[in-house]
């Protein structure tokens, strides 16, 4: 990326199958205390795909009120996920309903689903076999699929082999708020999916998904050559979510033009930002 005096770098808009998303930031709906904070939340990250988990879509507030009613269906894309899914089965069955419940609705994102195929409660972490499964079955059907996934460099080439539109691995548990655990991993799954010296695709989506905590935590993870960062605690469980859910969207902008600037190359020793010739010596 080169630029002028009169340039204002820009964000570019990213592809993933059909759906073009004009905002690196998704952002999930569970954890908010209210629909309304949701709701600010979601309009201060600036973002134009939201995440809901199928299993909850219908389950209502303690007024009686649906989650649904709170989105501008007009406004965002729906990115349903199958969260709470623990085989390929299930998992595929969830998206299915997702994809029907979306086509009622009008909503383009009846066509893709985000892949959850959870190894146990306590990790939260995916269970590979049963997503790889998962991913072929649900590809094979048509649809757009984003795999959450592990930071196992092997694991991303085999779910990107088997269709899947993205690969999303977590920067660390789901919930955890530990940030990048494992930032060298993904350097390796961009490398081996991205790189065409490593039969990558530079155009191929790579989203870190899960573990974001901190606003730092979305800069870094984009510094690291990424293309988007998926989260949903860092912004709901934040003491302001709707403050968090800005300071999130400013990170990702600022990560995303910071890894393509290119930055200086790190060295042990001091280097002098003023030349040393041409100094003032006394006489």
């Amino acid at each position: 990326m080169s630029t002028t005096l009169t340039d204002t770098p820009t964000i570019a808009p990213l592809q993933i199958g059909e759906h073009t998303l004009h905002s690196r930031l998704v952002v999930g709906t569970g954890k908010y205390d209210s629909y309304e904070t949701m709701q600010q939340a979601l309009a201060c990250s600036e973002c134009d795909v939201v995440t809901v988990a199928v299993r909850r879509e219908r389950l209502m507030d303690d007024q009686g009120r649906s989650l649904l009613d709170f989105l501008d269906l007009d406004r965002y894309t729906i990115l349903p996920n199958t969260a709470g899914c623990f085989d390929a089965a299930d998992a595929v069955r969830v998206a299915r309903l997702g994809r029907d419940l979306l086509e009622q609705l009008g909503n383009p994102g009846a066509s893709w689903v985000k892949l959850e195929v959870l190894g146990d409660r306590t990790t939260l972490l995916p269970d590979p076999v049963g997503t790889l499964e998962a991913c072929r079955e649900l590809v094979a059907d048509g649809m757009t699929v984003l795999c959450y996934a592990s930071d196992d460099p092997i694991m991303a080439v085999r779910l990107r082999d088997a269709g899947a539109a993205s690969v999303m691995p977590a920067g660390s548990p789901i919930g955890s708020g530990r940030g990048i655990a494992n930032p060298e991993a993904i350097v390796i799954i961009r490398d081996l999916l991205k790189d065409p010296a490593h039969g990558g695709d530079p155009d191929f989506p790579l989203i870190v998904d899960a573990g974001v905590g901190a606003p730092s935590d979305v800069t870094l993870a984009m510094e690291l050559g990424v293309d988007g960062v998926l989260l949903n605690t860092g912004i709901a469980s934040a003491a302001d979510p709707i403050a968090m859910a800005t300071a999130m969207r400013a990170a990702c902008h600022a990560g995303y033009l910071g890894f393509r600037s290119g930055r200086i190359e790190k060295k042990l020793y001091a280097t002098a930002s003023s030349p040393w010739t041409g100094r003032i010596t006394p006489h």
